[in-house]
């Protein structure tokens, strides 16, 4: 079996899981739920499997680089840090109600990055620019940020649809700037390693490419979002909403900037 087969098959068993926690929840089957979870770590078990595979599989072919170099690549990477920012951060209950949002999100980045026509999954060398120690350093934690930032956005729907951002602390709340922060961190080192990797690779910091740009529009967003949440002291309706327009521009970030002409259009 090859890395793309058993990628393509986590797409259906993440659909699949899907379906039980939402049957699962509206039907109040606890044991839907459960079977749901243990479906979605096998999923996120094969995909890490998948991604493994497809490294082994690009040595193989003498041209050996992480998996990481392309846009099929990279959804298939989101995917799996989506995935996996879910499980290493959240238990119980609240676990199962976040995969409700997270599993088709992340069937989606893998089914079109499996049968969309327009995306070229094959195993391809790597261009010169990426040829360097720190591709997997630079685009490991940037993608680990966005995921964080997903889930934040998950935790900040909860909040609105039960009209916990009128109250105190709340647990949602706690969770959501958890993720927040996480996701800050990471995407900061994510800024920060791209553009000494740029000095090594162009000789300087920071040039203005469109990637560039709107790398940092997103993490000032974020960055708003971070002093808006400690000025008030709580998770506000303003803080949310600064977080969703920090998620458009990360969406714009990866996807959107890559129709401008810019150093980045490999992704």
């Amino acid at each position: 079996m090859t890395s793309g087969t058993m990628i393509g098959i986590v797409t259906f068993i993440y659909l699949g899981a899907f379906s039980c926690l939402l049957v699962g929840r509206l039907l109040d089957k606890k044991r839907l739920a459960n079977a749901a979870f243990l479906g979605a770590v096998g999923g996120f078990a094969l995909l890490t499997a998948g991604l493994v595979l497809r490294w082994r599989e690009s040595y193989a072919m003498g041209i050996g680089h992480v998996p990481l170099s392309n846009f099929y690549e990279s959804l298939v990477f989101f995917s799996w840090a989506t995935t996996l920012i879910t499980f290493a951060g959240i238990r119980g209950e609240t676990r199962n109600r976040v995969l409700t949002f997270i599993m088709p999100a992340a069937a989606l980045m893998l089914g079109y990055a499996s049968f969309s026509p327009g995306i070229d999954s094959s195993i391809q060398p790597l261009i010169p620019a990426l040829k360097s120690n720190w591709l997997a350093i630079h685009v490991i934690t940037c993608f680990l940020g966005y995921a964080s930032f997903i889930v934040a956005s998950v935790f900040g729907i909860f909040m609105l649809r039960n009209g916990h951002t009128l109250s105190g602390r709340h647990p949602w709340g706690e969770m959501f700037y958890r993720c927040v922060m996480i996701g800050f961190v990471f995407f900061t080192v994510g800024i920060l390693t791209g553009s000494v990797w740029a000095h090594v690779a162009w000789g300087r910091y920071w040039g203005w490419d469109p990637k560039e740009t709107w790398a940092l529009i997103t993490w000032l967003l974020y960055a708003a979002v971070l002093h808006e949440k400690v000025r008030s002291g709580r998770v506000t309706g303003r803080v949310i909403m600064l977080s969703f327009a920090g998620l458009l521009s990360v969406l714009f970030t990866y996807i959107g900037v890559n129709y401008l002409p810019g150093l980045h259009s490999y992704l």
